[in-house]
């Protein structure tokens, strides 16, 4: 020690809370000793594992911890002397200096020590004369609670005294009866520092509120239990502020809320619900729980977290039915299965249920090889199996996965479900099922929002499952195709819909052939759409597209300024031609008249219309697009192009919102593509025909080839006289009338009229 030391105004005391990286601490006081010197640490003594330096010097010094505090915990660094007298001085002995001041720093120290001490004190105010602040006596005080009487000293009232309400109308109650309100756990002992073993004073608090029918609360904390808790359903419900640390045995439910057997556990209201498993789950024992709901009935129950546990929560339907309440769903994290609904015998059910939310997640690094899935429906052998009515809102599934030879499967059926309604799902790192059915499930509908797997989302049949009547309904990047259900046209088969407009052209039945470079100056509709060209090879179930060639529908965009587009192809390109009312060629100088759902869309000046900047594959979800146009574009040609490489289309469908009904333009005189037959006629006064002679005419139509099929009529009645027709050269039908009679013939003026089909 110095020879003296010099005690500050300084509180013996300071604050801190670990950050789990920290391991010195300085304290700003003088201490005589390292042993002056006490620690708390979330208001617990710590006594070893550290060091203190700067005993013995003014201004204070530092304490050192071996391991850094944890993050979060309250540390409290305070000097706390021993009162004792260390000094004698003698009569006529020598009266040191050193001696005297450091009698005098110690008592310093203590009135120090003693204030600080004082300031949480309840105490009068310095400006009240004294008041009688003395306790009764003890037998005076025993079994009373204190009070202050009508002058403001203190007093004992019997515990039976009245209290009322500082409102209107209030009633006067006993102070027992008012503080027995609420329930709760820290009545009975629970501590909820993570460290104590709570389980037995929670227990105790559950059986009370069980008893007493009382809703019980768990406040602030950690409440580690090493023991499983059963709150029975005669208890009205449970909040809960904080979370059960669940430190006992495998194979047991963490915290069962219900009676088994037919009781109905009904009207309840269990909120705040977390239980976390200290030590993760092998996954390998079902009976390892953490959240067990028995006999649910019209109840509300909030789920926050449920961690760590082979099955993170059950529903199960014992001897009496689970039904009619809703869950709302927090974390469910790590666990092999994350929500299981389960019956146990062939009297209780599980059916109308709705399901709000919830995280399904799993580290990627947690048991890599064993398959997990989200929601499960089941039931032991001997069950009730037809789990009838549970809708899901917003569930989310991540559940690691992708790249694995396991199953990672937001819902899995192993029962006789019905109507299982799953809403805004989102699947990440999930297998490309939205579920697996194992049995005989109908009926089920998987919504998915969202998907890394895009609309490539199917429903697993397994080989004991007999019945199928699931659907998937994939919105991520596919929205407007599930909602257009306005079919404009179809092309199902390429190949079927090909006919020979020419030795060397080739046509398609409601498409426009296009081509990249159109020569000339085109400036119109009818100079884009062709009825049909060369450099395209039919396939066994399509036509290839060659280069500088493309397939589209031509429609009137007047009343309708979105449409979806669905192809099947290898990997098409989207390209879209937009024109005016007067049919006149819009280009990029009006702006960007073109949008797509997945892609964008560039201006193409060599081929004059816009084009998608990717191809239309599966791979990177812009297989199904919609596009939208500007409302200065009336008529529009939508479709695919050979871009970068020749590839086969097998078929096309175009469509819209069902509150439109856009005209479809093909086949007519102005824009006469995607119509394999032509028609025409030609007034006609024919001359006398002898018997067994023929005349003939020539009627013009335009695209008529030879070696095209060829039929005429004639408007009047021909009494013998039979039409025959022929492409005698291009463009050209000749018709021959033949008597075939014993007599001359002489028809009326008519009508002659041709139809020429194309093979």
């Amino acid at each position: 020690m110095l020879d003296q030391i010099k005690i500050g105004d300084i509180a013996p005391r300071i604050h801190y809370v670990g950050d789990g990286v920290q391991a010195a601490f300085t304290y700003p006081f003088t201490v005589f000793a390292a042993g002056d010197i006490r620690i708390l640490r979330n208001g617990l003594p710590v006594t070893d594992g550290f060091t203190v330096e700067g005993a013995g010097r003014p201004g204070g010094g530092a304490v050192l911890f071996a391991t850094p505090p944890p993050a979060g915990s309250a540390l409290t660094i305070l000097r706390r002397l021993t009162l004792e007298r260390r000094t004698d001085f003698q009569p006529n002995g020598l009266l040191r200096a050193v001696t005297l001041n450091d009698e005098f720093d110690r008592q310093l120290a203590g009135l120090q020590e003693l204030r600080d001490e004082l300031r949480g004190a309840l105490r009068a105010p310095l400006d009240e004369p004294p008041a009688g602040l003395t306790l009764p006596a003890r037998s005076a005080r025993a079994e009373r609670v204190l009070g202050f009487d009508a002058v403001g000293n203190l007093t004992a009232f019997p515990r039976g005294g009245l209290m009322a309400a500082a409102f209107s109308g209030a009633i006067p109650r006993s102070v027992e009866d008012k503080l027995s309100e609420t329930l709760s756990a820290r009545d009975f002992g629970a501590v909820g520092d993570g460290i104590t073993d709570d389980g037995p004073a929670l227990q105790a608090a559950m059986n009370a509120a069980g008893g007493a029918a009382r809703h019980l609360v768990i406040g602030e904390g950690s409440f580690r239990t090493t023991m499983p808790l059963v709150l029975s359903g005669a208890a009205v419900g449970l909040t809960m502020h904080g979370s059960l640390l669940y430190d006992g045995p495998a194979g047991m439910p963490a915290l069962t809320l219900g009676d088994g057997g037919a009781a109905r556990n009904a009207t309840k209201l269990y909120e705040g619900l977390r239980v976390v498993r200290m030590q993760q789950s092998d996954w390998e024992d079902e009976g390892d729980i953490g959240i067990l709901l028995r006999n649910l009935d019209v109840s509300q129950v909030e789920i926050r977290q449920a961690e760590g546990f082979t099955i993170g929560v059950r529903t199960q339907g014992v001897e009496r039915g689970i039904e009619d309440s809703d869950l709302r769903l927090g974390r469910i994290v790590n666990n092999r299965i994350g929500l299981d609904v389960h019956t146990v015998t062939a009297a209780g059910w599980n059916t109308s249920m709705r399901y709000h939310g919830g995280h399904f997640a799993v580290a990627s690094a947690l048991h890599p090889a064993k398959d997990r899935f989200g929601v499960r429906f089941s039931a032991e052998p001997g069950a009730y199996v037809a789990h009838n009515r549970h809708v899901f809102y917003g569930p989310n599934f991540e559940l690691q996965g992708t790249g694995r030879p396991i199953a990672a499967i937001p819902f899995l059926c192993t029962v006789n479900s019905r109507a299982v309604l799953a809403y805004g799902m989102r699947m990440e790192g999930c297998s490309p099922f939205a579920a697996r059915h194992t049995a005989n499930a109908q009926d089920h509908v998987y919504e998915v929002a969202w998907a890394n797997q895009g609309y490539g989302i199917d429903i697993d049949y397994t080989a004991g499952a007999a019945r199928v009547g699931g659907v998937v309904r994939a919105l991520h990047q596919a929205a407007a195709h599930r909602e257009f259900t306005r079919e404009i046209a179809a092309v199902p088969n390429l190949r079927a819909a090909a006919f020979a407009w020419s030795p060397t052209q080739t046509g398609f039945r409601q498409l426009a052939c296009l081509a990249s470079n159109v020569g000339g100056a085109p400036s119109s509709l009818a100079q884009f759409a062709f009825p049909a060209l060369d450099n395209y090879a039919p396939t066994a179930s399509g036509v290839m597209l060659g280069g500088g060639r493309g397939l589209g529908f031509v429609v009137d965009a007047r009343s309708t300024r979105e449409f979806a587009l669905a192809v099947d192809a290898d990997a098409p390109r989207l390209v879209v031609q937009c024109f005016d009312a007067a049919t006149n060629l819009l280009t990029n100088a009006e702006g960007a008249l073109v949008r797509a759902s997945g892609m964008s869309m560039t201006w193409n000046a060599t081929a004059r219309w816009w084009q998608g900047s990717a191809d239309m594959t599966d791979a990177a979800l812009t297989r199904l697009q919609v596009v939208r146009l500007a409302p200065e574009v009336a008529f529009a040609i939508i479709g695919v192009a050979r871009i970068g490489a020749d590839f086969e289309v097998r078929a096309m469908r175009l469509a819209c919102d069902p509150a439109h009904a856009p005209a479809l333009v093909y086949g007519v005189p102005w824009l006469p593509h995607g119509r394999p037959d032509l028609v025409a006629e030609l007034a006609w006064t024919p001359p006398l025909v002898p018997a067994g002679q023929s005349v003939q005419l020539n009627v013009p139509v335009a695209g008529a080839r030879p070696g095209d099929f060829v039929q005429a009529a004639y408007s009047l009645a021909t009494s013998g006289i039979v039409f025959l027709a022929q492409v005698g050269a291009q463009d050209v039908v000749t018709v021959t009338a033949w008597n075939r009679g014993s007599g001359d013939i002489t028809l009326g003026s008519g009508t002659v009229r041709v139809r020429v089909l194309k093979a």
